[in-house]
């Protein structure tokens, strides 16, 4: 049934048929037509028509003429001077009339043209009844264009075609195949306008194979249109192999042909492909369009190809073209993740037509790059220019919200989206998951998790590794047989955040499951996994294991090698960290700022003085790499700990434009350890007047003083620091037995077995000292019997 707000509904009280209403019930607006004012220069002047005919079929021809190139607005003022003029109408003024109500989306006056087609008996013409099913079509009307279809006494192929194609087009694939199948039934052969209305609406690989036989049956092959068609459709199923030889067989190629290939080998990420096509794109002499490079540029954006990027960005603006949406989206995604967010700003302020798509795509690369401040404040101008945010846009707002670790940022975003009433999908509640677990709010993050309807792998895996990095192994775990029993199969990702809780707590038992786990369910070809286990072993003490995972590894890159040189390094075994180090160099890859800061430590934590200068020097010297901060700051601990204070701090002063708290922290420790009192009470004054409200500041002091015997100044530090109301964290450690984390704060009696605790260390102490002696007298006997 027709609405008169101008859309479809279903059939209502009365029972006359949709002919009788149209004819009868609807009542357009008599100013529907009339209302199209027509300007003097567009006025249609009929003068002394011979016939009335003759003036019709010339005002047909303009208004045919209009239709051909698209000015469908000329159509319908045309239209309204032949009603002024009082010129009649016939079959051929119709079609054109029905496809401009169509592409102006004049619903109103399309039934309005209906009603004149079923006054005059034009309804039987199948061009005119085709019109109609497209028009009805345009507005998802598919009963309506079907019952236009079922009340013609005669039908050709036309409008076979065109209800086909409507069903097609509106996603009733199988209605269209049924239709398709009638029609061959009637014996009415299809053309290959036919197929290419059937391809329309094809998602699936089968279904396009099987009117692949068709076409081939039919002898269609030879139709450019219909190979391009099914091109693409193979290329959108990701069958690339029937696409290239689809391509390969075709007699005559044109350029969409060879954009529907680039395009499907895009979507895949087949870079090599992509530019051995466009080679040989030139070297036939085919002129490359602005979708030719927006299909290399999506590809190129995708593997974060600069370069790449850079040299098409170059073509496209030597060979003239305008940069349309889709190419400056891909620019900007390019350019951002290769970190260029200079040139991306650029092309994104220069854009003539900022759509939401570009508008996200600005701040999901920002996000992803590192900058999610700048992602945030492009997210402010979007609501300001009143551009309304996707649910993907606001997903990438979200993101950089927890990039920032913050919380209060993270909540508002969360309100607005409420407020807004934005339809949140489950990419908006997986970001929301990850962001309230990324800032520690872990009851948020439940809560948001457990109203999902429908929850994905990437649901689970957030709340996972959100457990797991906040130090919840056994919640994290809990989570994971959860997973397992909603038949979600945890991948690489899951993997890794485990190991990671396991090595942040130094669960061995539990992180030694996991790599059984990973081990029977395939997922040990991961390097990512691989280097998670290097690290868990070694961060929880198994340096064995640690090597005998590494050296099962395929690959190694220079995550894997850094975790081994600073598994060594945390434990005292600096010689072997060194001589990992000169394997790795060995191996023909060259170090980065991570490599260099695990072999740095690891020479500081073992004394390792002279080496470790050497392995620094080296990085301008030999590798032609500018330490960081974190490099100088390994530097200062390294000469600390080696009692080289006064080099230390003229490192310090030197490579520190700004003072950092923790190096000034390393150096006093270092003057209380060496007894350099002038020294420390410098530095000891410098920290207090950084951070005058810190109590670790305070405590630090009074172990300086308490050191060197000043206990008046430690008694000042502790008044000072209570008058401040400041308390100082107690000291803590913790236990893995048997998966239950056992903590042990300093100077606390409250454990429940505190007693037996107590009881057990005091006997073990007397053990002790009675082996110590029977060892004394061992020792004294031997000498004397010397």
């Amino acid at each position: 049934m027709l609405n008169r707000e101008g859309g479809c509904g279903e059939r209502g009280r009365r029972k006359r048929s949709w002919v009788e209403w149209i004819m009868f019930s609807y009542k357009p607006k008599p100013q529907l037509l009339l209302s199209l004012s027509v300007p003097k220069r567009c006025v249609v002047s009929v003068a002394h028509p011979t016939s009335a005919s003759a003036t019709t079929n010339s005002l047909n021809a303009i208004i045919n003429h209009y239709s051909s190139q698209g000015a469908h607005r000329q159509v319908l003022v045309t239209y309204a001077s032949m009603l002024k003029t009082h010129v009649p109408s016939d079959a051929y003024t119709f079609p054109s009339l029905l496809r401009a109500c169509s592409s102006l989306n004049l619903f109103s006056l399309g039934l309005s043209l209906h009603q004149r087609v079923l006054v005059k008996g034009l309804s039987i013409d199948p061009y005119i009844a085709s019109s109609l099913i497209n028009f009805y079509a345009k507005f998802g009307c598919a009963d309506v264009a079907r019952k236009v279809f079922d009340f013609m006494p005669v039908r050709n192929v036309v409008p076979w075609t065109t209800i086909i194609g409507c069903y097609s087009r509106l996603g009733h694939v199988p209605e269209a195949f049924f239709l398709f199948d009638g029609m061959r039934r009637q014996g009415i052969p299809p053309t290959s306008v036919t197929m290419l209305s059937l391809l329309l609406g094809v998602s699936e690989l089968a279904t396009v194979q099987c009117l692949h036989g068709c076409v081939i049956s039919y002898g269609f092959m030879s139709d450019t249109n219909l190979s391009n068609s099914m091109l693409n459709v193979y290329g959108k199923c990701g069958n690339i192999d029937d696409s290239r030889k689809l391509f390969d067989y075709m007699d005559e190629r044109d350029l969409v042909s060879w954009n529907s290939l680039i395009s499907a080998y895009a979507q895949i990420g087949n870079l090599c492909e992509v530019l051995l096509l466009l080679k040989t794109m030139r070297v036939q002499g085919v002129e490359l369009d602005r979708q030719t490079f927006g299909s290399v540029l999506s590809v190129a954006a995708s593997r974060g190809e600069l370069k790449l990027g850079r040299c098409l960005h170059g073509q496209i603006l030597r060979a003239g073209f305008d940069l349309d949406a889709h190419v400056e989206t891909s620019l900007i995604v390019t350019y951002l993740k290769g970190g260029n967010i200079d040139i991306a700003f650029r092309i994104f302020e220069r854009s003539s037509d900022r759509d939401v798509v570009l508008w996200t795509a600005m701040i999901s690369g920002l996000a992803q790059s590192g900058s999610a401040d700048k992602a945030l404040t492009v997210f402010r101008r979007m609501l300001k220019f009143k551009v309304k945010p996707s649910t993907a846009t606001m997903a990438s707002v979200i993101t950089a919200c927890a990039q920032l670790g913050s919380f209060n940022l993270g909540t508002s975003i969360h309100g607005y989206i409420i407020r807004q009433e934005l339809h949140m999908d489950i990419a908006i509640q997986n970001a929301l998951v990850t962001m309230y677990a990324k800032c520690g709010h872990l009851d948020q993050s439940s809560i948001v998790f457990n109203m999902m309807d429908k929850r994905d792998l990437v649901s689970w895996n957030a709340m996972v590794t959100g457990y797991a990095q906040n130090g919840y192994v056994c919640k994290a775990m809990f989570l994971f047989n959860e997973m397992r029993s909603d038949h979600q199969t945890p991948d690489s990702i899951t993997i890794i955040s485990l190991l990671q809780g396991c090595a942040s707590t130094g669960q061995l038992h539990l992180g030694k499951w996991i790599h059984g786990f990973e081990i029977k369910n395939g997922l040990s070809q991961c390097i990512l996994v691989d280097t998670s286990l290097v690290d868990m072993y070694c961060k929880c003490g198994d340096l064995d294991t640690a090597q005998r995972c590494f050296n099962q590894m395929p690959s190694h890159d220079s995550v894997s090698w850094s975790a081994i040189i600073a598994g060594y390094g945390y434990h005292g075994q600096g010689e072997i960290a060194l001589r990992s180090y000169s394997k790795f160099l060995e191996s023909g890859m060259k170090p980065n700022h991570v490599i260099f800061l695990s072999v740095l430590s690891s020479c500081s934590h073992n004394g390792l003085v002279e080496q470790g200068l050497n392995i620094y020097e080296s990085m301008t010297k030999d590798f032609g790499i500018a330490p960081n901060l974190e490099h100088h700051a390994c530097v200062v601990d390294l000469l600390s700990r080696a009692g080289r204070v006064e080099e230390a701090f003229n490192v310090y002063k030197k490579k520190f434009s700004d003072p950092v708290l923790d190096v000034l922290g390393i150096i006093l420790d270092a003057c209380r350890a060496t007894g350099n009192n002038e020294l420390g009470d410098r530095i000891a004054n410098d920290i207090l007047l950084l951070r005058p409200t810190h109590a670790g500041n305070f405590v630090q002091l009074a172990h300086c003083y308490a050191s060197t015997n000043r206990w008046e100044e430690v008694g000042e530090a502790w008044t000072h620091m209570r008058s401040l109301g400041l308390k100082k964290i107690p000291g803590w450690s913790f236990i893995d037995i048997h998966g239950t984390i056992t903590t042990f704060f300093t100077d606390h009696n409250s454990h429940p077995l505190f007693q037996e605790i107590v009881g057990t260390l005091k006997f073990l102490r007397k053990e002790m000292i009675k082996m110590q002696e029977v060892d004394s007298n061992l020792e004294s006997s031997h000498v004397i019997s010397q």
